[in-house]
């Protein structure tokens, strides 16, 4: 049996995973179900390494793992938080298998915007791409009251003055599509980019031009791109080709780090 720094108890390793309580693990254990490297366990408390240590529970091995990176395609009307007595969260979402990793949203999307979030329980992984020195880009999709074009996304570049005196970051505002609403109004749809994720941003970059957002919708954080396949409110694993795109992300548009003289 491994011995060494990655060891660990087999009743933690296996309630990690979800497979019960430390009480229930324990009556697994006297009941001869659980087998290391072939040989029934005695000991629930007994140390081994989930990645070296084969371990059976009823005859089928136990696939270890210590984080989970979950590509969410957040519905409205759920907050993007772990737990709320009154709200319906995005952990709801998941089934408890996934649950039981303790994930949490990177960063946070409004009660009523939809698309891309990733959840998680690595949180270095969480804390890079949400560092306001990596400047991790965030694109959305909105739908926004009035005839927006070159003078609003002029001002976007430049960074506009937020309600509480904050100027923005310089964003990239792009045009997809004029039209009328059902009651005639003007209305347009556009994609924007901003670095920075400041309390409403997008909705009051918006205010600050003498428009309003209807409809909001996070098609990319970084390298991750929102999959289009997944519904409203399903989610799926990380590509290893996804996660390591966001583990190697650096924004090339960030700014500088100035020379120290």
């Amino acid at each position: 049996m491994s011995k060494g720094k990655k060891t660990q108890r087999l009743d933690k390793i296996l309630g990690h995973l979800g497979y019960g309580t430390r009480s229930e693990i324990k009556k697994y254990v006297k009941q001869g179900r659980v087998t290391i490297n072939g040989a029934v366990v005695k000991d629930s408390g007994m140390q081994c390494d989930p990645e070296v240590d084969v371990v059976e529970l009823d005859g089928e091995q136990i696939f270890y793992r210590e984080f989970v990176y979950l590509m969410l395609h957040k519905p409205p009307g759920v907050i993007s938080a772990t737990e709320d007595v009154r709200e319906k969260t995005v952990i709801d979402l998941l089934p408890v298998d996934f649950q039981v990793f303790s994930p949490f949203p990177v960063g946070r999307l409004d009660k009523d915007t939809e698309g891309l979030l990733l959840l998680t329980n690595d949180g270095q992984l969480a804390h890079d791409l949400l560092s306001p020195r990596k400047h991790v880009p965030k694109t959305y999709e909105a739908v926004v009251l009035g005839h927006v074009g070159d003078p609003e996304a002029a001002r976007f570049r430049e960074g506009v003055e937020l309600d509480d005196g904050y100027v923005t970051l310089p964003a990239e505002l792009k045009v997809l599509e004029h039209r009328l609403d059902t009651d005639g109004t003007p209305i347009s749809r556009i994609q924007l980019t901003i670095s920075e994720g400041k309390f409403h941003q997008v909705k009051r970059m918006f205010e600050a031009v003498g428009s309003r957002v209807t409809y909001l919708k996070r098609i990319s954080m970084g390298p991750l791109v929102l999959d289009e396949t997944l519904p409203l409110g399903a989610f799926r694993e990380l590509t290893e080709s996804e996660l390591e795109s966001l583990r190697t992300y650096k924004n090339p548009a960030a700014p500088k780090k100035q020379p120290t003289t």
